[in-house]
């Protein structure tokens, strides 16, 4: 079967947080989204990660009610974020997230939407899994 439509990418993710405030922080200081949008009267950040946004919906705001339980480390509400990043300097990258006091797993060679290219993962204050990938030729 044919879609009438071609998806041209990632619009955008949602993920329900208890920590507002130290969502913020971490999306827009330690991995560079802009704050593009926030209604607090429903309890919604919005921040630009490149062509897409990453929605935060506080689970104490009137939408985040709606959503059920907060996560947790046993009730993750998504498996992980995979944010395209160019370029990809390893010794830089880890730098920069230990600055901000985050410490990523390896990096290794996998594959996403551009191919195989070098990645590694790491965790948002409320548990997420983030994976940052890099173009397909930064390993050759």
């Amino acid at each position: 079967m044919t879609v009438p439509y071609t998806i041209g990418g990632i619009d955008h993710v949602v993920i329900r947080a208890r920590d507002i405030e130290g969502m913020i922080r971490f999306y827009r200081d330690a991995l560079g989204c802009a704050l593009e949008k926030r209604q607090d009267d429903i309890g919604l950040v919005q921040l630009r990660a490149g062509a897409g946004l990453i929605d935060l919906v506080d689970v104490a705001g009137p939408i985040g009610r709606e959503g059920g339980p907060p996560p947790g480390r046993d009730s993750h509400n998504v498996d992980h974020i995979c944010l395209y990043i160019a370029p990809f300097d390893g010794p830089a990258l880890t730098a920069h997230l230990a600055a901000h006091g985050i410490a990523p797993g390896e990096i290794a060679t996998r594959y996403g939407a551009g191919g195989y290219g070098p990645s590694l993962y790491l965790e948002d204050p409320e548990g997420n899994t983030i994976e940052l990938k890099g173009p397909a030729d930064a390993g050759k």
